[in-house]
């Protein structure tokens, strides 16, 4: 087989040439693994072949290592791993002779696959000399200009692919000497000393020890400091990118440099490349941020932070804001349109935000002056820059700090609206929606909204939203807000919005009508700010006012399947309008259902149903979520009546649960038979072969991503709770399951954030198991359980002694206890007796909330009575 050849064609424009190749190939790798990827790395590796094909093969050898998915990661992992120890040898080798090859896309093609190898090796400590052998390209006499650059990328992404306890300190500082020496100004190649600073960029995440080490530091930040003022604009880009990392990691250390940066930072947004000023700008917004998190972990403790937080934006506010404030008016013509658009005078917005959110009410006294200043100017420019320099400051300084400006303000911003300038427009009504988020709350003393104000609010709004789409969309979002205010308030508070209920909806459903088809954000926010609209108002005032909205919704609902498909575009656009319409259903249904109109629902309840199979048949996974999340809640809404629809949905649930591939499809199928079970109770027995089938199923497939398990495994108590002593037949195939997940809780890595917030999810998924089962299985058959019971008190026990356990689970382990004292009855009596960790973890449990008190406090009494008994 020609390799050369092949990878030729697969990307021939001729189409059939193209897919006999591919074929090739695909059979290729799935006849022989190891030679397909030994061949791909020879052809790499020869520059006798053409680039084309070289790069091919780089980007095929990376795809065979590596994966988005986490599932798919871990089996091509395994393959790689499984590979014979010649095999793996001869190809590393061809890896790194490539990085010295003539021809770039060959060396940053083996750049990255040699990272994507060390991704899977270095933390099995297997390739232990590659390092050395990478830093031995930078040292040896006369290494040329591409060697080095690409063994500095490949240090790089070496670094950025794997932890910082899979290389040792000695090569740390290694990879560090390396990396700050191709930054040296001696290097006379650009390419080398950029991808060096790239290089060092990845490496700063293993330094630790060396940012401990003040002469280390020193050296390190004068370097980059240096880096940063370089000819080319790049490398200074790639500076102040290391800075912002620093300001991230390292904040700590930063104290003895902060005036050298602000200098670097000030020239750098006063005068450089906009690529440049942006770093500068994220330095601060980075340092914020770490401010920001300091004060919330210290929250409550008076000065508790003070040796921890440095208060750098607090001494910087003098000359930071004024410069910020100057960079808000080079705004860009037309940047409103462009949602991807992200410039100076944006990122000046955002770090103004954040720095109100770090410095509360001090920001107030030096933003205002240059609001009131430029707010009335003729030049559009300068009003924009005002109202968002005004919009960006509300979250952060006290009400009493602000009440009085937006009081005085909000007339202004509403006439604002009618400004001539289109951005000025867009910027008023994003600040009018912030004014909502962070200061509208009708129970205040002394309320922004008032029944004064509130008719001439909605007149602007609902008029501004027939503007152009990017002022629409923010218009939909203050709407959005301003309702928002009214939600967990007395009815007769929100009973001041009904008299708008009317004209606020037919807005909304026709915002997006009057924007073309490339506007999706104004459709998505008209749609959302119906939904919470619907959700405040006073349902014993506007019943039918939203049971005509309910036909309205169905008819658009019902016209989406005539839409014609003629490109993947058209079709996602289906799936787009499907998902938003089903949402506002997930809303009214409810809204009706919990009121004297419930009989609404029931009666267009099989219009509803046939609709949302309808949709399941057009196969959007979008629109699939959110039609399975709309069946969940009809289901709630008409309860057991809903067992006619099982038939003609359970195919439909089944294709949910598994769908592997879109796993939220999958977590949210999950959901809905949960909800089924708590709402059709014993008549969903029929239908429990199947869904313990496939959800046993799942829990066996190493594909499925992780997240999905937790909600099985409390799916199983509700089915549990649901059948009763039906469920008996499960437990020899369910509790395998949930003793096998319990073992893998001890192997989890603790060091891991996402981990530990895992290992939590799977054990409250656990305990909702064990809780549903026991009380399912409780009376006759409760000796069932007595086999279970040792393991389900040791696991109960190791996470009681686990420190990273949060309120939900120590709240489901402690219900747990309860459940199984309340089904075994006396003969748990002998089990708590030789198990009695739970008398000093109640204990414990008087230091939580009230919840979990009273989950102790009953669980403690089911326990005293099966032991007195």
């Amino acid at each position: 087989m020609d390799i050369t050849q092949i990878l030729l064609a697969a990307q021939s424009p001729d189409g059939n040439l193209r897919s006999v190749a591919e074929s090739s190939l695909k059979l290729f790798q799935e006849q022989n693994l190891p030679r397909f990827l030994l061949s791909l790395s020879v052809e790499l590796s020869n520059d006798g072949r053409p680039p084309e094909s070289r790069r091919l093969a780089g980007i095929i050898l990376k795809n065979t290592l590596d994966a988005k998915d986490c599932s798919r990661k871990e089996l091509l992992g395994q393959q790689w791993v499984s590979l014979d120890l010649s095999i793996k040898s001869r190809i590393k080798e061809s890896l790194l002779l490539t990085l010295g090859s003539s021809v770039p896309d060959a060396r940053q093609a083996s750049s990255q696959v040699i990272a994507k190898v060390a991704s899977i090796e270095m933390p099995r400590r297997e390739w232990p000399d590659l390092i050395a052998k990478l830093l031995g390209n930078m040292t040896q006499q006369g290494a040329s200009a591409p060697l080095k650059q690409a063994t500095l990328e490949a240090l790089g992404y070496v670094c950025e692919e794997i932890s910082p306890e899979h290389l040792e300190q000695d090569q740390v500082n290694a990879v560090l000497t390396a990396v700050v020496q191709g930054m040296n100004q001696a290097e006379l190649s650009v390419e080398v000393r950029l991808a060096a600073v790239k290089a060092l960029y990845n490496a700063l995440y293993f330094a630790d020890s060396n940012f401990a080490n003040d002469m280390e530091r020193n050296y390190i930040m004068k370097v980059i400091c240096e880096t940063a003022v370089s000819n080319e604009v790049e490398i200074r880009q790639a500076a102040f990118e290391c800075l912002v990392a620093i300001a991230s990691i390292y904040y700590m250390h930063l104290e003895p440099y902060m005036q050298t940066v602000f200098n670097l930072t000030s020239n750098a947004v006063k005068g450089d490349e906009e690529s440049v000023a942006l770093q500068a700008i994220e330095f601060w917004s980075t340092v914020c941020d770490e401010e920001i998190q300091l004060q919330e972990e210290y929250e409550g403790y008076d000065n508790a932070d003070s040796s921890a937080n440095f208060r750098f934006i607090e001494k910087a506010l003098p000359s930071l804001v004024p410069m910020l404030l100057e960079t808000l008016l080079k705004q860009e013509e037309d940047q409103e349109q462009d949602d991807n658009v992200w410039n100076i005078s944006m990122s000046s917005g955002t770090c103004l935000g954040l720095i109100a959110k770090a410095v509360g009410d001090a920001i107030v006294p030096l933003v205002m002056p240059f609001v009131e200043a430029n707010i009335t100017n003729p030049d559009w420019h300068c009003r924009e820059a005002a109202t968002f320099a005004f919009g960006s400051i509300l979250d952060g300084p006290s009400l009493p700090k602000l009440a009085p400006l937006v009081h005085a303000g909000l007339d202004f911003l509403l006439n604002a609206m009618k400004d001539p300038n289109s951005q000025v427009k867009d910027t008023t009504a994003w600040t009018l929606g912030r004014v909502f988020e962070f200061l509208h709350s009708p129970t205040s003393v002394n309320p922004i909204v008032t029944s004064g104000n509130l008719t001439r609010i909605m007149t602007v709004l609902l008029e501004s939203s027939k503007d152009a789409p990017n002022v629409a969309e923010k218009v939909c979002g203050a709407i959005y807000f301003l309702a928002q205010g009214y939600e967990n308030t007395a009815d007769s508070i929100s009973s001041v919005l009904t008299p708008y209920l009317p004209s606020v909806i037919t807005t909304l459903l026709s915002a997006p009508d009057c924007a073309d088809a490339t506007h999706f954000r104004l459709r998505s926010s008209a749609y959302e700010a119906l939904n919470e609209i619907v959700r405040v108002s006073n349902i014993d005032e506007t019943s039918s006012i939203i049971g005509q909205l309910l036909q309205e919704v169905m008819r658009r609902l019902n016209l989406t399947f005539d839409l014609e498909i003629f490109s993947p575009g058209d079709k996602e656009n289906q799936s787009d309008l499907q998902a938003l319409l089903c949402g506002v259903l997930q809303v009214i249904v409810p809204k009706l259902s919990n009121s004297d109109a419930e009989s609404i629902i029931t009666q267009n309840a099989d219009r509803l149903m046939f609709l949302f199979l309808r949709v399941f048949a057009c196969h959007g996974s979008t629109v699939h979520e959110e039609a399975m999340l709309a069946i969940g809640v009809l289901a709630d809404a008409i309860g057991p009546d809903f067992v006619k629809y099982m038939p003609e949905f359970f195919k439909y649930l089944e294709a949910g649960l598994q769908n592997h591939e879109e796993y939220q499809v999958c977590s949210i199928s999950v959901g809905v038979v949960g909800d089924i079970c708590r709402t059709l109770e014993d008549k969903v027995l029929p239908f429990c072969d199947g869904i313990m089938t496939v959800l046993l199923k799942d829990l066996s497939n190493p594909m499925l991503n992780r997240s999905v398990k937790p909600p099985i495994f409390s799916c199983f108590g509700d089915i549990a709770l649901a059948i009763g002593e039906n469920f008996e037949k499960y437990l020899p195939y369910a509790m395998p399951m949930l003793q096998g997940a319990a073992e893998l809780l001890v192997v989890l890595d603790q060091s891991d954030d996402d981990m530990v917030h895992y290992g939590n999810q799977l054990r409250r998924g656990i305990f909702e198991a064990y809780s549903g089962i026991l009380q399912g299985i409780k009376g006759p058959k409760a000796q069932l359980m007595v086999p279970y019971a040792t393991h389900l008190l040791q696991f109960t026990e190791a996470v009681y002694k686990d420190g990273s356990r949060d309120e939900s689970v120590t709240k489901a382990a402690v219900a747990v206890l309860g459940d199984l004292a309340d089904t075994l009855g006396p003969i748990s009596k002998d089990l708590f007796r030789n198990h009695l960790f739970h008398v000093e973890f109640f204990r414990e449990c008087l230091d939580s909330d009230e919840e979990v008190r009273e989950a102790a406090s009953w669980a403690q009494g089911m326990i005293n009575q099966a032991v007195v008994a």
